[in-house]
């Protein structure tokens, strides 16, 4: 069960524990599916109760930002603790600008 809230057009996706590769494959289903569903203006991802994050949490979050791009909305990466911010950092996603 994915923890959302969705208010104002915008769907907000609170992620918790390690993000490794599992449980990213599960979390992008989840997710698009409420994209899909709900096609809002801005996602929110919450990252503030994650623990650990590999590479395929990158993926995560670069495939939703291409998922809201095709639907003309934005993503924000929210509330980063500073251990996924640097993984965030390194692989160039800050770049994006979904860093908030």
């Amino acid at each position: 069960m994915l923890d959302t809230n969705y208010k104002d057009n915008v769907l907000t996706v609170m992620l918790s524990g390690e993000i490794d590769h599992n449980r990213a494959a599960n979390l992008r289903t989840a997710i698009d599916s409420q994209i899909n569903a709900l096609r809002p203006d801005f996602l929110e991802l919450d990252f503030s109760k994650v623990s650990f994050m590999d590479s395929s949490g990158i993926g995560l979050i670069m495939g939703r930002y291409r998922s809201m791009g095709l639907i003309g909305g934005k993503l924000k990466v929210i509330n980063v603790p500073e251990n996924i911010s640097r993984v965030i950092s390194l692989s160039g996603v800050g770049t994006l600008g979904v860093l908030k």
